[in-house]
């Protein structure tokens, strides 16, 4: 199995075996991952760069907003957030702005790192661990 193939199918187990908690950090990632390859696309002015990747962004929190419990009153905060920084992602792709971009990336870095916090904060009442000195 060459390096690549080894790669891959890692990838393909760390995304079945994952936790619904887990998948969500994997899309804020990807994300991130997809804004700054956009964010290099336009620097380069790399039109297909910065499209492709922004259009994976938007795919991103489309899947993001798909997935929410609307019958949760913090998933309805939280489609008003998607539903804006999808826009502004759109935005930034036809106007070319890395400003833009660097307003979507805080938002999206703040959801990331929250969740994270989340998922550990899960791990340790899971493990029994209160966290009191």
């Amino acid at each position: 199995m060459s390096i690549l193939n080894a790669n891959k199918a890692y990838q393909n187990n760390s995304v079945q075996t994952a936790s619904p908690g887990e998948l969500t950090l994997m899309l804020y990632n990807g994300c991130l991952k997809f804004i700054g390859l956009a964010r290099t696309g336009i620097e380069l002015k790399n039109t297909e760069q910065k499209n492709t990747n922004l259009l994976k962004a938007q795919k991103i929190i489309q899947e993001l907003m798909v997935t929410l419990n609307m019958e949760l009153e913090v998933s309805k905060s939280l489609m008003t957030m998607y539903d804006y920084i999808h826009r502004r992602l759109i935005e930034a792709n036809i106007q070319n702005d890395v400003k833009i971009l660097d307003e979507v990336e805080d938002y999206v870095l703040d959801f990331r790192n929250t969740w994270k916090e989340v998922i550990q904060i899960n791990r340790r009442m899971q493990h029994g661990e209160t966290g009191r000195v």
